[in-house]
């Protein structure tokens, strides 16, 4: 769920029952326009439908199958319950799958689809309600412009209102790719999973950019898995060379969740989004945001997925600032210049350069980012083993997520023509295939991607991605991310 901060936001108007043109249209960053605009885009027809109809709960009764007496809510609007208990007749409560500010997230039993549901109960509280609508809005938007569900993404089965919260059925999926790592002991995922979970990621936000929706949110919490069963660890040698356990899921199939502070390009766009660890440098300096943050997310969580670490465990904007700067090299002096007269500019010294180590609150902070390094040394002292022959490849992709100028960001549909998606990894066990040789982000081998591509050219990128970007580095595994709310 979005970070407190982004939750406050919103009062955005639910769009009724829209018909606009797919494609990117005008965006407050005049430098987005023209990045996004470069692509050629098909003008399919976009169905905004509004928010979907609620079910009635009436229509499906069971005299021995009767909602509990009426409870007052907690202080704070939650939903209280008892397991065991019924949420009309038609849901029996199993357990709580999790808890957020928005809410919390049931598991059911469906007496009347006779299948295992996740519910989530919004918080009897005016500003929850009313967000909880326009994620209503943006899900049936995502399923009627979709209606097969080839594009990754949640599907809403039905909603209803109970005891004055908004209750959103979905189908029941597996861990949140976080709680799969945590469960494994933040271990990092093998190349080849890596590979299929970065596709179908990238394939699910370019199908949102499409419907000009940016999701603004997106983390390894929010990236579920759709299977449920429990996957059988394989040996592999991990970041130290001693044996590790790194478990494959029995799929690899995701779904992106929590579209809660998803926000459409002609909708309010409040001033923080993201949880930390994922925040683009924009978002961090005021200067707006667009299409582009959701790629600077995707490019923090593939790195984590093949390390098992997050990239930037802060708390702290000026630490984050300096940690990017640890790992990517210098920020341009194009952005300290935008942040005159602003508030960000305090993080900002003489010349433009960034105020650290001076401004840094403690020693520790200090340290924490002396212990970064550039992404080719995490990928191969942190990374698992099978993630070294393409290290190469990888730190071309994922630094091009991670360029600071938005503008100058991979889209998603560039991404999934880079050369690292061309061919299947290899998968740990079997023989390895001389990878490709890399290319850089706008020359591709075939000329069916060369056309993709060739429709926005990429700037070249002056970070330092390669080595320390100056910083004393160190192999000592950072401790395991925490997921910030």
């Amino acid at each position: 769920m979005p970070p407190a901060e982004a939750e406050a936001s919103s009062s955005r108007p639910v769009g009724g029952g829209l018909l606009v043109k797919r494609g990117y249209g005008q965006s407050n960053d005049s430098s987005e326009v023209s990045s996004t605009m470069g692509r050629k885009r098909a003008r399919l027809e976009i169905c905004r439908p509004g928010v979907p109809q609620q079910i009635t709960l009436a229509a499906f009764r069971m005299p021995d199958k009767l909602s509990p007496p009426l409870r007052e809510d907690d202080k704070d609007g939650h939903f209280q319950y008892e397991l065991g208990e019924n949420l009309s007749s038609r849901y029996k409560i199993l357990s709580k799958m999790g808890e957020g500010t928005f809410g919390r997230v049931l598991e059911c039993w469906d007496r009347k689809r006779e299948d295992y549901v996740a519910i989530k109960i919004v918080r009897n509280i005016d500003k929850y309600r009313h967000a909880a609508m326009i994620e209503l809005e943006v899900l049936n938007t995502l399923e009627k412009n979709d209606p097969s569900g080839t594009n990754h993404c949640v599907a809403l089965r039905e909603w209803f209102d109970y005891r004055g919260h908004v209750c959103m059925v979905f189908e029941k999926l597996g861990l949140s790719l976080f709680d799969y790592m945590r469960k494994n002991n933040y271990k990092p995922f093998p190349l080849d999973i890596v590979q299929d979970f970065g596709r179908q990621l990238l394939e699910a936000v370019s199908y949102m950019h499409e419907l000009r929706l940016v999701h603004t949110d997106l983390k390894p919490e929010n990236i579920l898995l759709t299977c449920q069963e429990c996957a059988q660890p394989t040996e592999s040698s991990g970041s130290s060379g001693n044996g590790r356990c790194c478990s494959r899921p029995p799929s690899s199939a995701i779904k992106v969740i929590d579209f809660g502070s998803a926000t459409f390009e002609e909708q309010y766009h409040s001033c923080i989004v993201s949880t930390r660890h994922y925040r683009a440098p924009e978002v961090i300096l005021g200067l707006g945001w667009s299409y582009p943050c959701d790629l600077w997310s995707i490019g923090c969580i593939l790195i984590e997925l093949i390390t098992g670490e997050a990239l930037f465990q802060t708390h702290e904007n000026l630490e984050h600032l300096a940690m990017m700067e640890a790992v990517l090299g210098p920020l341009p002096p194009s952005m300290s210049c935008k942040c005159a007269r602003t508030p960000a500019s305090k993080y900002f010294g003489t010349g433009g350069r960034l105020n650290w180590p001076d401004g840094a609150l403690t020693r520790k902070s200090v340290k924490a980012v002396k212990r970064l390094s550039g992404l080719q040394q995490l990928i191969m002292e942190q990374g698992d083993p099978s993630a070294r022959p393409y290290a190469a490849e990888l730190v071309d992709l994922i630094g091009s997520m991670l360029r600071y100028d938005p503008a100058d960001r991979l889209t998603a549909v560039q991404a999934l023509a880079h050369p690292f998606f061309a061919h299947p990894c290899a998968v740990p066990g079997a023989p390895m295939p001389a990878p490709p040789q890399p290319q850089p982000c706008g020359v591709q081998a075939s000329a069916a991607v060369s056309a993709v591509v060739a429709a926005a050219a990429l700037a070249p990128t002056s970070v330092d991605l390669l080595g320390s970007g100056g910083t004393t580095a160190s192999s000592a595994p950072l401790p395991p991310a925490q997921a910030v709310v």
